[in-house]
């Protein structure tokens, strides 16, 4: 097998320097006096005993590189297992102070209200594009039923439509099967919103010649007995007043984003009033 051109001059000067030692050792005797042949034999000895000085130190430090590096991959290796974990720490304790800034609005909201409500997580969403609901981690064992009203920091949420011992369906607002008996905050004009889905909901039979204008607040009336008075359900963004209809059409923006929910209330005894 053919030896790589780069180790090829150190091998053969390394049989020289051999072969000139054996020489020595066989022609050179102890005299006082140092022969012409030595003399000649030792010009040529110490160029070559420094070329392969410089060889093998040569060697040697491409060793000692060579294990440097394969120590610091190591290092590197170590050290970017050590930016995961730590990265990972990071946005473990990011998700955790975020959940702790929610739950903290969620319970000043509870303590905002003198009914009785109770906290759960959403552990699932409808994905049909006909029904809009979620699913909640708490249900008749906890004290949940059929038709309490579901409310979150910006909102009203939606109403129970199902509930098992542990699960409970919502309903959301923003379903084209609910309806909500809601009033404009500033005019107090009443009607009905209904969900659109996506889009939103609708302000329905308000008359036209009712004062609703862009930006008002459309907040719960409380008269179906199902949310209490005054809840927020969102915000005029048009109003057309046609003259060939009786009443106005109006779209209303969601005061709560349904599809970023995790946390929400259920209202589950209404505000007992003083006699």
């Amino acid at each position: 097998m053919p030896f790589p051109n780069k180790y090829r001059s150190i091998i053969i000067a390394s049989i020289l320097v051999v072969i000139i030692f054996i020489v020595l050792s066989l022609v050179l005797k102890s005299s006082d006096e140092t022969s012409f042949f030595r003399k000649v034999v030792l010009e040529i000895v110490v160029p070559l005993e420094n070329v392969v000085n410089s060889a093998l130190e040569g060697i040697h430090k491409g060793w000692d590189r060579y294990v440097f590096l394969v120590g610091l991959e190591e290092d590197n290796k170590k050290l970017r297992e050590k930016v995961s974990s730590l990265t990972n720490e990071v946005r473990t304790y990011s998700e955790t102070h975020l959940e702790c800034m929610r739950l903290r609005k969620l319970l000043n909201l509870q303590e905002s209200f003198q009914s009785q409500t109770i906290a759960a997580r959403v552990i699932g969403r409808e994905r049909s594009s006909i029904f809009k609901t979620i699913l909640l981690d708490k249900g008749t064992s906890d004290g949940l039923k059929v038709g309490l009203p579901v409310i979150a920091v910006g909102g009203v949420v939606g109403r129970i439509i199902d509930v098992s011992w542990n699960v409970s369906k919502v309903l959301l607002f923003i379903d084209y099967n609910s309806n909500i008996d809601a009033l404009v905050q500033n005019s107090r004009v009443q009607g009905i919103l209904q969900g659109s889905g996506n889009k939103g909901c609708v302000l329905k039979y308000v008359q036209r010649l009712e004062n609703v204008n862009v930006g008002d607040a459309v907040v719960s009336s409380g008269l179906a007995g199902v949310f209490p008075k005054g809840l927020l359900l969102g915000t005029v963004i048009s109003v057309d007043k046609e003259e060939t209809n009786l009443f106005q059409k109006i779209s209303v923006d969601p005061s709560v984003d349904v599809s970023k929910l995790e946390e929400v209330l259920v209202i589950v005894k209404k505000e007992v009033k003083d006699k």
